[in-house]
């Protein structure tokens, strides 16, 4: 029986696409919608595609209607794969032989928490080669229709309840990310919370936020399973 679901963020916890993400919604907003530098001050690490979306319809006024947020989503997923291959990324450290260690183990369960549109979410993946590692694309939280990654991770506790079948409680569950919004939607649902410093946030900026478990990278990887397997006493 599956005792382990272990939720995987994306960005800067198992890859970087060296700017590939935010370089597709900027040629979408330039050649789509005609504006300038639409970057500018706003920040994406840790937050979901949708609050960015909302951001920047609010930010430039652009008209809040459905036919214009998929127009909007449609032009940066239709830029990604293309900014992929132009762009240097990379996996990062351990990845991929932490996913086909835990992939290998009958009482694992391995999905995804991550902030991206769901469509973008396996461009990625599948560019990587590590599509395979994630049985269900439904068992998952993507950030198509919600701004807060809590509510992500909401979501991403449910779909797995329905995929399994079975209630399946948040201390059952770890997430896996690189930012405070992982660590804090982790608790929100009362997950166990491993924070990797591979991202934007160094270790001593994750400290501070408490995550039950702290790696430098995924590289070391008898202790990475070991520890993401621990069910931490509280």
């Amino acid at each position: 029986m599956t005792s382990h679901i272990l939720f995987f963020d994306i960005d800067g916890t198992m890859l970087s696409t060296g700017g590939a993400g935010q370089k597709a919604m900027e040629l979408a907003l330039v050649e789509e919608f005609r504006l300038s530098f639409p970057f500018e001050d706003i920040l994406t690490a840790g937050r979901t595609d949708r609050g960015i979306e909302d951001e920047i319809f609010g930010k430039y006024r652009l008209p809040d209607t459905p036919q214009h947020r998929e127009r909007f989503m449609r032009a940066y997923l239709e830029r990604l794969p293309e900014c992929m291959k132009e762009l240097t990324g990379a996996l990062l450290p351990g990845v991929r032989e932490l996913l086909h260690s835990l992939h290998q183990r009958s009482d694992v369960h391995l999905s995804l928490l991550t902030g991206n549109y769901r469509e973008g979410a396996w461009i990625k993946l599948r560019h990587f080669d590590i599509d395979r590692y994630f049985p269900s694309a439904e068992a998952a939280g993507y950030g198509d229709h919600h701004a807060h990654r809590d509510d992500v991770a909401r979501l991403a506790l449910r779909s797995v309840s329905s995929h399994f079948d079975r209630h399946v409680p948040g201390h059952d569950t770890c997430v896996i990310g690189d930012t405070p919004a992982d660590i804090q939607c982790a608790r929100a649902i009362g997950a166990r919370a491993a924070a990797v410093a591979t991202g934007v946030y160094s270790r001593a900026q994750l400290e501070p936020h408490t995550p039950d478990h702290l790696f430098d990278d995924l590289s070391q990887l008898d202790d990475v399973v070991d520890r993401l397997l621990t069910k931490v006493q509280k």
